[in-house]
């Protein structure tokens, strides 16, 4: 046998594994390298990128060399990155010797970690693991972490009596901060609030400088309708520390839902830029935007007339190409989409006017794109001189269509990324708005109008009432030249 096939093997294993975890024909191959010398082990090792299908290969074959406790961290590190997966559908998983092999200590370490790659809630596939946690408790009764950790599996899986029985558990057996925020949220997830709150504020008790705790209660009361006690818990946390990212990111978000003010969303992108090192991912801002015209996507109304005749050449080839690796109709919201466009650096203004000319048929709002292309240009200019502002400022003039609309966006993304921009922004937006208020189509400026930085209180006022109006059909515009670009 040549030295590869073993390797080419392994890899055939691993993939039929990737692609049927419990498929007993594969679980048969494994079997028999189990029976060579060395069990096979050498052919599945485990390393910082290995795939989730070499990890259970091994994980298989070290429960088949006697090494079930080895083998189930592997196992769970598989399910953690392809959680759909049934990795732990097979049988030594389920034996009730496991449980009391395995150091209880390890078993709360590998179902922590692996709470924090699954969300809530988890697929049925993480239930096998909750059978590792009974007979484990079964053998210790008292091991505080285990009932915890094992109370966050039981909660992602549904099982929530559960969950709130070993977190009570855990948090009698030993008293501490990370036991009551487990308890707390076991009891949020089974819908009992006030016992939830209550773990929660024992939970600061413990560790009042532990602020993502605040941010958690700010979050639940806010989930249950109680906005001005979430707001206390937000600026108690924020008194301690005005940076730290988990009060920030909640206290915008809740402002946002007090008020409707879009300023509180502005500020939130402004501390994300100015903060690339958050202690974890949010998603406070995508969420405040989602299901909102132009903040998350743009409007699902019929669209504007084309506005842009045709230029002596059509886009070149590579521009196309560019504009269909970015295009999307949705975006996660203003800051995402400029930074979705960044690929179009590559592209010249002549090539992204051409792209306006002429957008190719296939491509989700072309016209969006390419003036978000035109945004990236020269960006190291200062705003009020700089070339991309002018190119924007001549594509805003003229009738309401789609590249007047796509201009125009590309100018309100510019404020949201650009505070020095978003003064000028928002006299332009004003001022086009106030153009066009009796006009067809002008109901969809409004609702661009809307997501612009800095408006003040009348000319929002003035949008927001044009978006209330009865819709007005619109009419086919007049086609704009776009030639002078090409003359200058």
């Amino acid at each position: 046998m040549a030295t590869e096939e073993p390797e080419k093997a392994a890899d055939h294993i691993a993939g039929a594994l990737a692609h049927a975890p419990t498929l007993p024909e594969v679980h048969e191959v494994l079997g028999r390298l189990a029976a060579r010398p060395g069990g096979g082990l050498d052919l599945f090792r485990a390393g910082p990128h290995t795939s989730p299908g070499r990890l259970a290969a091994r994980a298989h074959l070290l429960a088949a060399a006697g090494r079930p406790e080895d083998g189930l961290p592997l196992l769970a590190a598989a399910t953690g990155q392809a959680p759909a997966a049934d990795w732990a559908g097979v049988p030594w998983v389920a034996e009730p010797a496991l449980g009391v092999r395995i150091d209880p200590g390890l078993l709360a370490q590998v179902l922590m970690r692996l709470c924090t790659r699954v969300a809530e809630p988890a697929p049925p596939t993480l239930r096998p693991y909750l059978s590792v946690v009974r007979h484990a408790l079964a053998a210790y009764p008292e091991h505080a972490m285990l009932l915890g950790a094992g109370s966050a599996l039981a909660r992602r899986v549904g099982e929530h009596d559960l969950a709130v029985d070993w977190a009570a558990r855990g948090a009698r057996v030993r008293p501490s901060k990370l036991g009551e925020i487990w308890l707390g949220y076991a009891y949020r997830s089974s819908g009992r609030l006030p016992e939830a709150l209550a773990a929660l504020r024992r939970a600061v008790a413990h560790d009042p400088d532990d602020l993502s705790v605040y941010a958690d209660i700010a979050g639940t009361l806010a989930d249950n309708g109680r906005l001005e006690d979430a707001l206390s818990w937000v600026d108690r946390a924020l008194e301690r520390d005005p940076e730290y990212d988990c009060a920030v990111h909640t206290a915008h978000r809740l402002r946002h839902r007090a008020d409707g003010d879009l300023m509180h969303l502005v500020r939130l992108a402004d501390y994300i830029r100015d903060h690339p090192d958050e202690s974890h991912e949010h998603t406070d801002l995508a969420d405040c935007c989602r299901d909102t015209s132009w903040l998350s996507g743009a409007p699902a109304a019929a669209p504007l007339p084309r506005g842009a005749a045709p230029v002596p050449d059509e886009p070149s080839a590579e521009a196309v190409r560019r504009l269909r690796q970015v295009a999307s109709l949705s975006w996660a919201h203003p800051p995402a989409a400029y930074d979705a466009a960044v690929p179009l650096i590559l592209l010249t203004p002549a090539d992204l006017l051409a792209l306006l000319a002429h957008p190719p048929a296939d491509v989700a709002a072309p016209e969006i794109w390419a003036c978000l292309g035109l945004l990236h240009h020269r960006s190291e200019e200062a705003w009020l001189d700089s070339e991309r502002r002018r190119m924007l400022l001549e594509l805003v003039g003229g009738g309401l269509d789609r590249v007047t609309e796509a201009a125009l966006f590309a100018l309100i993304v510019a404020a949201w990324v650009d505070p020095s921009a978003r003064a000028d922004v928002a006299g332009v937006v004003t001022t086009r708005l106030t153009e066009v208020t009796t006009r067809p189509g002008a109901r969809s400026l409004a609702e661009l109008a809307l997501a612009a930085p800095g408006l003040d209180q009348s000319t929002r006022q003035l949008a927001t009432a044009m978006t209330r109006a009865p819709a007005v059909p619109r009419q086919r515009g007049r086609s704009r030249l776009l030639l002078r670009w090409r003359r200058g």
